[in-house]
């Protein structure tokens, strides 16, 4: 099974306009995810609308193609980019994994969760959680910009909500839920197998993914299967000028 990672990467973005190109660490954030994903997949590609930063991956020696500025989300770039990779590798991917291009610090172990996930041939479409733990606090559970996700015994998705799922009933809403249940929190990296991905990008908006404002909705109310992935690493993204400072504060901590 050939495994391709795309990183889909825009200039444009209303909290952070040209992240990709920000520097962390001496280097591009962009590079930064490129050379985590480097060594994991079969092939590593960018995908982007903007010639800087087609020149950027080309600068430090990275595969990266041109698609459309017209793409409502990544997964639609990462359909268009897969084709483009094939045509310009020869190769046919059997799995294309999603990694987000602001995901610097994006670990190994879970590149091979989610592809692990492939292990079961009956996996449409994958990704990963982390379940939330007391020291995370309830405040963490009740954020809505971390959406929360509840699995089946088959661990696959059964809903993604930004509300907190399930609902402990019995007692009162606070810190003592994290007590009662195993939360999960999603974290949000996809992996497709390429036929599935070529139909999900034909469906429309879906009326769950329009109220809750998650594209993963579309494919459950279009009954896809969605595996799960347990990470216990916690993923450290950057949206705003501000979480790259914090980002750069974590990598001098840790060098």
């Amino acid at each position: 099974m050939k495994f391709i990672g795309i990183i889909p990467a825009r200039f444009a973005s209303t909290r952070f306009p040209g992240k990709p190109l920000a520097i962390l660490g001496g280097m591009p954030v962009i590079e930064r995810v490129y050379r985590q994903v480097e060594g994991q997949m079969d092939e590593v590609f960018v995908a982007t609308d903007d010639p800087r930063i087609e020149s950027a991956v080309k600068d430090f020696g990275g595969n990266v193609v041109m698609t459309s500025t017209a793409h409502r989300s990544g997964t639609d770039r990462c359909f268009e980019a897969l084709g483009k990779a094939e045509a310009q590798t020869g190769e046919r991917f059997d799995v294309v994994v999603n990694i987000q291009g602001d995901e610097p610090f994006i670990q190994h172990q879970q590149l091979q969760a989610i592809k692990g996930c492939f292990d079961d041939e009956t996996t449409e479409i994958a990704t990963l959680v982390k379940p939330f733990t007391a020291a995370d606090g309830f405040d963490a559970l009740s954020n809505p910009n971390s959406p929360k996700v509840v699995v089946s015994n088959r661990m696959e998705a059964l809903y993604f909500s930004r509300s907190i799922i399930p609902y402990v009933r019995g007692t009162e809403q606070g810190q003592e839920w994290l007590s009662k249940h195993v939360f999960y929190k999603h974290i949000g990296i996809y992996a497709y197998r390429a036929s599935v991905l070529a139909e999900i990008t034909r469906l429309p908006q879906s009326s769950l993914e329009l109220t809750e404002s998650l594209e993963q909705l579309r494919w459950l109310q279009n009954g896809y299967r969605i595996k799960v992935g347990i990470s216990e690493v916690e993923t450290i993204g950057i949206d705003t000028p501000a979480d790259l400072e914090r980002a750069e504060a974590y990598l001098q901590s840790h060098q």
